[in-house]
């Protein structure tokens, strides 16, 4: 019986006596387990990302608005388009009837052009806002200060504003005193907020925040409210304060019991929620894709080694008459079969990892590189080159040593 060295040292010396045959046969797994490497490190990184970016409530955050926070029935905001406008009155009648809610807020929002020093942004987000949402929205102030009770009351001309805007319009530069004009109403700039970055190519700092009575001289109520309302903490405090969020809601849009709600609570989990259920189909019909293209690369291994077998058929009957067994003549096979796989496997992992670092450094995807999705890649390429190896390899240990002796 040969040693594992010495079968692993004839496997090597196999594949290098046909270089071209080995290169191809592993250019078809390279390419499955790249694939199947590069979606997982997306899918992975994209569930981190909007874990941190996309559901950024907070802890024990939830809103309350008249269309749903995450949907994938487009009826069914159609449907709510219909309902009711949320108004300030509700969210007060929120802050008085719910006593598990710690801060209740409120916010609304529009698109406007910005502009300051004759530079000029569109598709700008106007965000209206109770002062204490600096206490509830998890976006930092950076520089500056956000705006007071007393400003909101007097519906003063105060922004703060995003990232985009300071690098855009005020070119990199503090814009802390300066005035920018949204629409036709001027703004004092009183703070900025940190940057966000973008979130699958959606800039999230191209926005200017104001007092939300502010906003409703300028805007009016053509936008509903979205009430965001900031649990005490606990989990069982935080399922009583939407409890009693809705049916402040439900009493004031008279809506009985047993009825449909004309209005949706969203929460840090429905968003993720969302977000797994619609990045797991996304993952399913690649990892489809990408099994089958390992499946012909093995499917290519296991042809190339039966022609090998084929080739070899003199120098297996010559191995047999020196005493080398039908295990020893699997095993090597098996080994030229995993040790093409592994090799693929290794490639295909690196140009995986590759390509989703590439795609995260240039493009919006986000990627995270883990261990185990390098260590599965591993695995899967040596089960094929096991499995898609097992038939050359026991036909090769059948073959009768005097019939391959007496082949040309």
């Amino acid at each position: 019986m040969l040693l594992i060295k010495d079968n692993l040292s004839e496997s090597l010396a196999a594949l290098r006596a046909h270089k071209l045959r080995a290169v191809l046969t592993i250019i078809g797994l390279t390419m499955g387990v790249a694939t199947l490497i590069t979606v997982m490190t997306i899918v992975q990184g994209a569930n981190s990302y909007v874990e941190n970016k996309i559901a950024n409530l907070g802890t024990n955050v939830f809103q309350l608005a008249k269309t749903p926070f995450a949907a994938t029935n487009f009826d069914i905001v159609i449907k709510a388009l219909r309902y009711k406008d949320v108004t300030i009155e509700d969210m007060r009648a929120v802050i008085e009837r719910c006593p598990h809610c710690e801060l209740v807020g409120a916010s609304v929002s529009t698109q406007v052009h910005a502009r300051a020093e004759n530079k000029e942004v569109e598709s700008v987000t106007l965000n209206g806002q109770t002062p204490n949402m600096v206490n509830i929205d998890t976006r930092n102030v950076m520089t500056g200060r956000y705006f007071t009770e007393s400003e909101d009351a007097r519906a003063s001309h105060v922004c703060l504003v995003g990232d985009t805007i300071v690098q855009n319009v005020f070119g990199g530069v503090s814009p802390l005193g300066k005035y920018i004009r949204v629409d036709n109403e001027e703004f004092e700039v009183i703070g900025t907020f940190e940057k966000l970055g973008s979130v699958l190519g959606q800039d999230q700092d191209n926005f200017v925040v104001i007092p939300i009575t502010t906003y409703l001289h300028i805007e009016g109520m053509r936008n509903s409210l979205t009430i965001n309302a900031k649990a005490s903490a606990g989990n069982e405090a935080f399922e009583l304060a939407q409890d009693e969020a809705r049916q402040v809601l439900s009493a004031r849009r008279h809506i009985l019991p047993g009825k449909d709600e004309d209005f949706f609570i969203g929460t840090k989990d429905s968003y993720i929620s969302l977000w797994k259920s619609i990045s797991s189909a996304f993952f399913s019909v690649f990892l489809m894709v990408s099994g089958v293209s390992a499946v012909v690369g093995g499917i290519v291994i296991m042809n190339v080694m039966l022609v090998s077998v084929t080739e070899r058929t003199k120098e297996i009957g010559v191995r047999r008459a020196l005493g080398a067994t039908k295990t020893d003549i699997m095993r090597q096979f098996l080994a030229e079969s995993v040790m093409q796989c592994v090799i693929g496997g290794v490639i295909g992992i690196a140009a995986g990892f590759g390509i989703a670092t590439l795609l995260n450094t240039f493009t919006s995807f986000p990627a995270a590189v883990q261990t185990w999705v390098a260590v599965l890649g591993v695995v899967l390429s040596s089960v094929i080159g096991l499995f898609f190896g097992i038939y050359p390899a026991t036909r090769a240990a059948k073959l009768d040593p005097v019939v391959a002796l007496r082949s040309d």
